[in-house]
C-alpha cells in the first residue's frame, strides 16, 4: 500500500525567525466570540451591501470584506460559481466571481445545508486529549493515516472523527467533515488539532500559515547531531544556535528520482526550518550509536524532520525511506540492544508537544503527549 505524503505545508509569508529554538507562540488573541458569529447549522440566506470603498472591486473580494470570518473568499467564490449568489430584488444569479460591483448593491448568498462528506464514519477508538464545541486535540497512534487517500480509503483518522463527532460538526466548507489543518505521517505518533467549525478551521489555518504555534517532536536517530561536528555546521543553511541547538534552514522539494520522497534543494520547493538538539546519547562519547533528539518545527513541510536529519547524516531509527538502518553502527552491541535498533518497525518520531491560541476564545493552550509503548521500549533499551 502506498503511504500518503501526510504533512501540512505552511505558507511562506512569515519572515525568518532569529537563530535558536523558537519560543512558545506569541499570539495576539483573536476577536471575542461575539465578533465572529458561528456559522448557521443549515442553509440560510445572508445579505451583503457593497460599501462605497469597494465600488469597482471583484464580487468575491467585496463579499469577503463584509462576510464573517468563517466564510472565506474561496468559499464565497465556490458558492458564486454554483449559482448561490443573487442580486437582491431581481433574484438574478451572478455566477462570475470577477464581476465588478457597484456601491450600494445588495447581494444575497444562499448557504446550502452541509452535505455528508465522502469518507464514511467508522467506530475506531480515539485518544482525545481535549475537546470543545470548536475543536479537538487527538493523540494519533502510529500506523493510522490521517486523511483518506489512494490505498487508504478507510481506517483513517478522518473516518474515526466522523464517527466520534457524529451530529456535532457544524460543517467545514459546506461539508459535514472534520477540518484537518495539519497532518503527521502514517507511522509517526502524536498530537494533532482538528477543527469542528468553519470559524475554528479558518483561525487554525491562519496560525499554521503564520507559524504562530508550538510544535515539538521527539526522535531517535542514528549517531548524534552536534554543534561541534564541522561536517554538520559546514552544510549550507545549518548554524550553531547556541546551547547545543542546531538551526537548519533549507528548501524541500520532491525528489527528482522518486516522487514519493522529499529532498533538500538549493532554491526549488519550499522553505523549511527545523531546530534540533541531542538530549541524550547511547554509545561511545565521541561516536555515539544513537541519540534522543528534541526537534522544534518553525515550518511544517512534508517529511521535514526526517529529511533534515537524514541530510545531517543522522537518519531516524526505523526510517527505511530516508536511510534509517545502520548495521555498521549496531555491530558489536548486545543482542537485545541491536535487536531494538534494527527491528524497530517505523520511523522513531513522536509529536510530543502542541501549543496554540484557541481560534475562538484566544486562550493559549498547550498539550503534551508521552511517547507510546514502542518508542518508550526503544529508548529504554538504549538507556535514553
Amino acid at each position: 500500500m502506498t503511504e500518503p505524503l501526510d504533512d501540512f505545508d505552511d505558507d511562506d509569508d512569515a519572515p525568518a525567525a532569529p537563530a535558536g529554538p523558537p519560543a512558545a507562540p506569541s499570539v495576539a488573541p483573536p476577536a471575542a466570540p461575539d465578533a465572529a458569529p458561528a456559522p448557521p447549522d443549515a442553509g440560510g440566506p445572508l445579505e451583503f451591501r457593497v460599501d462605497a470603498a469597494l465600488a469597482g472591486a471583484r464580487l468575491d473580494k467585496a463579499l469577503a470584506a463584509a462576510a464573517p470570518p468563517w466564510l472565506s473568499r474561496s468559499r464565497l467564490r465556490a458558492l458564486t460559481e454554483a449559482g448561490a449568489v443573487t442580486r437582491a430584488g431581481t433574484g438574478e444569479a451572478v455566477r462570475d466571481a470577477r464581476t465588478k460591483v457597484k456601491a450600494g448593491e445588495v447581494f444575497v448568498v444562499a448557504l446550502p445545508a452541509p452535505v455528508a462528506a465522502t469518507p464514511q464514519p467508522e467506530a475506531i477508538p480515539l485518544n482525545v486529549v481535549y475537546e470543545d464545541d470548536a475543536l479537538l486535540v487527538v493523540d494519533k497512534p502510529a500506523g493510522m493515516v490521517v486523511h483518506p487517500a489512494p490505498g487508504a480509503w478507510d481506517g483513517t483518522l478522518v473516518n474515526a472523527l466522523l464517527h466520534h463527532c457524529a451530529g456535532r460538526l457544524a460543517g467545514i466548507g459546506g461539508e459535514v467533515r472534520p477540518g484537518i489543518v495539519h497532518r503527521i505521517d502514517k507511522d509517526t505518533s502524536g498530537l494533532l488539532v482538528v477543527a469542528k467549525t468553519d470559524a475554528a478551521h479558518q483561525g487554525l489555518s491562519a496560525l499554521f500559515a503564520a507559524h504562530d504555534l508550538e510544535r515539538e517532536y521527539l526522535a531517535v536517530a542514528w549517531g548524534a547531531p552536534s554543534t561541534a561536528d564541522p561536517r554538520a555546521v559546514g552544510l549550507p543553511g545549518v548554524e550553531d544556535a547556541g546551547s547545543g541547538w542546531l538551526r537548519i534552514e533549507t528548501h524541500l522539494d520532491r525528489h527528482r528520482g522518486d516522487r514519493k520522497r522529499m529532498a533538500v534543494t538549493r532554491t526549488a520547493g519550499r522553505r523549511a526550518v527545523t531546530h534540533l538538539r541531542a538530549e541524550a546519547r547511547f554509545g561511545p562519547e565521541l561516536r555515539p550509536v544513537a541519540s534522543l533528539i528534541r526537534c522544534v518545527l518553525e515550518t511544517g513541510r512534508t517529511h521535514q524532520i526526517r529529511v533534515h536529519l537524514s541530510w545531517l547524516g543522522h537518519p531516524l531509527v526505523g526510517d527505511a525511506t530516508y536511510g534509517g538502518r545502520s548495521r555498521k553502527a549496531a555491530a558489536g552491541l548486545e543482542p537485545e540492544v541491536r535487536a531494538a535498533l534494527d527491528d524497530f518497525p517505523r520511523q522513531a518520531l513522536h509529536a510530543a508537544v502542541l501549543g496554540f491560541a484557541h481560534p475562538v476564545t484566544g486562550e493559549v493552550m498547550r498539550f503534551e503527549s508521552a511517547p507510546p509503548a514502542d518508542f518508550a521500549a526503544l529508548t529504554g533499551a538504549l538507556g535514553l
